[in-house]
């Protein structure tokens, strides 16, 4: 097995403001427990490059990649992506997409048996034209674009065990056959989608799978998520490649959320996770950083997926 890691230091340069949950020590948090841990000596480090504009059209529309642009330069307030943007915002948010890119491409080509992009700002929400809830562009969505448009995949799954449900990963590909999106959310919160009657339209019906889970629930719930609902789907669809949104805000000791993840369910979603994979994709996994707010939960439940990841 061979993981890699891709980062990049400026994606610590984007500060949304004072006392926001998406903070830089997010980054600082996973790299200060990959230091004291053995696993630094199994990941490959990889620096992130930036994506290319034509990288990010594949997902998102012209005119809102401009409005971006003007709005970093001019240094203020987003309210769609709540959170305070300038330009470093937008040279880590192009990093944060590279990343993802940079990643398939090496696993694609069998550099790398999988991957994880500790990147930030994050990307689930990001629609095609709108960044939204401290996400700036889908960093998830373009490196799928990228696998279809550029490596010639046709299936590929988006798994998203977020607390919150990936409202834009979902919109960008609800109407593709190609992509299977599949979310387990706490329901009743921000963005207010995912039921489970949202599965898809037009070709791309029964290709969207929506989990909500209620307040309180855990380890059991979001485990039978994965084992009952995904992995039968995963029979059927036959992904290529495995492409994980990995929040950690699911976590019983997360700030802003209701459900009662623990580490070791983490790891058992992981687990499940990696062996579709396996099973379906050759192995072919990368796994991308969203959400997550009690540092030391993160720093801890990263490295129990890194050492998933990079284990015989």
């Amino acid at each position: 097995m061979s993981t890699g890691f891709f980062s990049h230091p400026l994606c610590r340069e984007h500060n949304p403001g004072p006392a926001h949950p998406e903070r830089p020590e997010r980054l600082a948090a996973i790299d200060d427990a990959l230091q004291k841990s053995p696993l630094r000596e199994r990941i490959i480090f990889r620096t992130a490059q930036k994506a290319t504009d034509e990288d990010l059209r594949r997902v998102h529309h012209e005119g809102f990649l401009e409005e971006v642009q003007l709005l970093c330069q001019s240094s203020t307030y987003f309210p769609s992506m709540e959170a305070e943007v300038n330009a470093a915002t937008l040279e880590a948010a192009y990093l944060a997409a590279g990343a993802g890119i940079a990643a398939v491409q090496a696993v694609m080509k069998g550099d790398l048996t999988n991957a994880f992009c500790a990147v930030r700002p994050p990307g689930h929400h990001a629609t095609a034209h709108q960044s939204m809830g401290f996400c700036l562009f889908n960093n998830v969505a373009i490196a799928a674009a990228y696998l279809l448009e550029q490596a010639g995949l046709s299936r590929v799954l988006i798994a998203d065990w977020d607390l919150h449900h990936g409202n834009g990963t979902q919109d960008i590909f609800y109407d593709s056959n190609r992509v299977f999106y599949f979310s387990t959310h706490q329901w009743g919160i921000y963005p207010g989608s995912g039921s489970a009657d949202e599965t898809g339209s037009g070709e791309g019906r029964g290709f969207t799978l929506n989990r909500p889970l209620m307040m309180g629930d855990g380890d059991n719930e979001i485990v039978a998520a994965f084992e009952e609902e995904l992995r039968p789907a995963m029979e059927r669809f036959r992904p290529e490649f495995v492409l994980v949104s990995a929040g950690f805000d699911a976590h019983a000791l997360d700030p802003l959320g209701s459900l009662s993840v623990t580490d070791q369910g983490f790891r058992h979603i992981a687990r499940s996770m990696r062996e579709i994979a396996e099973e379906h994709a050759q192995g072919r996994l990368v796994v991308f950083l969203e959400g997550g707010y009690n540092l030391d939960v993160l720093g801890r439940c990263i490295c129990d997926l890194l050492d998933l990841l990079s284990s015989s």
